[in-house]
């Protein structure tokens, strides 16, 4: 913000870092289950090892939580106020 930066950017900049994060999370996790398949849906009642379901219920929860975790600091990066953060530096 001390550079020309809006709320805005500030915002969308640590979201965008926060959802790329999440993506590959998400995304190594779906990969990683899909290996484990067959021990999951031995040990779970009624789940297949295709159920897509608990699959994209999963993800879109972790995901909500992440951007949640993440609107936090983007939140408090928002408000500093550009003299005291070139003090600080």
């Amino acid at each position: 913000m001390a550079l020309g930066a809006t709320r805005g950017q500030v915002a969308r900049q640590v979201l965008g870092y926060g959802l790329r994060l999440i993506t590959l999370g998400i995304a190594l996790g779906l990969a990683s289950a899909s290996v484990g398949m067959r021990l999951l849906s031995s040990l779970l009642y009624g789940v297949r090892s295709t159920d897509a379901t608990t699959f994209t219920a999963t993800s879109c929860v972790l995901a909500s939580v992440a951007l949640i975790a993440c609107y936090i600091p983007a939140r408090r990066a928002m408000r500093v106020d550009p003299m005291v953060a070139l003090r600080y530096e």
